[in-house]
């Protein structure tokens, strides 16, 4: 199956051709930097460094861009409210994002563009647009006029009509259109403003994302990623003024990701169009939620939610759905994607016993024609991993989806660990069985780290808490063997079903008894 790629433009699955043989230029609209990042701000990333782990692994050589807006009413706004200033807010909550990023394991990013670094280039696009009858000046702001663009609205499927009696867009009376939308704004006094032709001022938001993008990609680019929520106004707007500027057409495959949800509430987490109902009555994850969105305290990812669960465990559940469909946020879910985990920790753990080596160090391919050759392993094994490996790869060449990849992966480790089992690896292995065991897992980590997960150790923590609960379960372990040295079987079988029911597993091996949460 050959690569497609939905394409909200026309609403289709298309065979992905890139406008260059070989490359490909992909754009994600970034955050504004004006408050801690949420989860809702690592949503777009993280699916777009999988799109581009695929798309490299599949031979694309791809350039990555997520811009930083560092200019903004709500920027200035928060600075104001702090009594800082915009430019030191903005560096503040750039560092943050930058952080939760990393934490993320969100690193193929090739630039982040500031805005404020482009405003030269804004000016000379604005003026371009000025001077193909596409753009106005009106009393120190520029307005693109939606009515010179003959297709504008075809991204969103919204007519012009309909934009300016149901949409909200800025007020100003003497607009030629309600519709309207600025390029360029007067500042207020004590707000960051340039010099322009127009008057001191700073550009709007649409038209800092069309200027990066085509500095650093060109004026046509490949992909342009970011939340359905963006679709309108932003994403329509960009490409109003980007096709009107240039006569080219702007992006060849528009990616909207859906939005993340908490339960009951249907817009979406960690943003403006958060929807709650009663608040006289909210849930665990409902006030999270609003944490999450900044209506009750600005709480970061950090302390709402990576202090509950590993950033790696964040990561897993946000790929686990496709990422067209909405995610849908709660502890619980988040928890249960963490237990789901421990499986494939435990698997490393069983790996580094039986070949004394680290699943971690293992170097997989990097290259889908250079794929992990299978031909050392039994055929029934050799026949099995083929399979899904053909069915993960056709799952990410359907629309990169990543939720079917994941279940792949779930399989692939039923199917390592049947060989471990099946061979009773645990008491003994021959140095062929050690090669042939280290071929399974160097494909799984091949395929895994196209997902961008279980590439270091996950670090555990090690609080009073979990020493003590380390303590409490080696006493009831050692009671079992002595139960079962004293053949009191009947004990040692007690001791074992009650651990299972709290669903705790335990293992008898050749060094002695192990035990996981499951």
């Amino acid at each position: 199956m050959s690569l497609r790629v939905y394409n909200t433009l026309t609403r289709e699955k298309e065979p992905f051709e890139t406008i260059e043989p070989g490359k490909v230029s992909m754009y994600l609209c970034g955050p504004t930097v004006y408050k801690p990042a949420h989860i809702g701000h690592m949503v777009g990333p993280v699916i777009f460094d999988t799109v581009k782990r695929y798309l490299s692994y599949c031979g694309y050589d791809v350039t990555f861009v997520i811009n930083i807006t560092d200019v903004d009413d709500k920027l200035i706004n928060k600075a104001t409210e702090l009594g800082m200033e915009v430019k030191a807010l903005a560096e503040q909550m750039t560092e943050d994002y930058f952080d939760n990023l990393n934490l993320m394991g969100v690193d193929s990013i090739d630039h982040f563009p500031y805005a404020t670094d482009y405003i030269n280039d804004m000016q000379e696009m604005i003026q371009g647009l000025i001077d193909k009858g596409h753009a106005y000046p009106l009393n120190g702001d520029v307005y693109f006029n939606v009515t010179s663009d003959e297709d504008y609205g075809k991204l969103s499927g919204r007519s012009v009509d309909a934009m300016m009696a149901g949409t909200r867009v800025e007020a100003n009376d003497s607009k030629n259109n309600p519709a309207d939308f600025a390029l360029w704004k007067g500042s207020k006094e004590g707000e960051p403003a340039w010099e322009s032709p127009w008057g001191p001022g700073r550009p709007g938001w649409h038209i800092e994302c069309s200027v990066m993008s085509c500095k650093l990609l060109g004026e046509s680019i490949d992909i342009h990623g970011g939340g359905l929520d963006l679709m309108f106004p932003h994403h329509e707007n960009e490409l109003a003024q980007s096709e009107s500027s240039s006569d080219k057409p702007f992006v060849r495959y528009w990616m909207h990701n859906g939005l993340m949800q908490s339960g009951k509430n249907t817009g979406k987490v960690g943003g403006g169009h958060d929807k709650h109902g009663d608040k006289s009555e909210t849930s665990q994850d409902d006030q999270i939620a609003n944490k999450l969105a900044g209506s009750a305290g600005a709480e970061s990812v950090k302390t709402a939610v990576f202090a509950h669960h590993h950033p790696e465990v964040v990561r897993f559940f946000l790929l686990s759905t496709h990422y067209r469909s909405p995610i849908d946020f709660s502890m619980e879910n988040i928890s249960n994607t963490e237990k789901s985990m421990e499986g494939f920790y435990r698997m490393f753990e069983t790996f580094e016993r039986v070949t004394g080596a680290s699943f971690y160090a293992l170097e997989s391919p990097t290259k889908r024609e250079k794929t992990t050759d299978l031909a050392n392993l039994p055929d029934e094994s050799k026949a099995s991993l083929t399979e899904l490996r053909d069915r993960f790869l056709e799952a990410m060449d359907d629309d990169f989806n990543s939720g079917g990849g994941i279940g792949m992966l779930f399989e692939m480790r039923r199917v390592l660990n049947g060989f471990i089992s099946q061979n009773k690896l645990d008491e003994s292995c021959s140095d062929e069985q050690k090669s042939q065991l280290t071929t399974m897992a160097t494909l799984f980590k091949e395929l895994s780290n196209l997902i961008g997960v279980f590439r270091k150790p996950v670090e555990k923590s090690s609080g009073a808490d979990d020493e003590f609960v380390e303590g409490l379960m080696q006493l009831i372990l050692d009671i079992r063997l002595q139960a079962r040295e004293d053949k009191n079987w009947g004990v040692a079988d007690k001791i074992r079903d009650a651990l299972n029911e709290l669903k705790v597993e335990i293992e008898d091996g050749k060094d002695g008894v192990r035990w996981s949460r499951g």
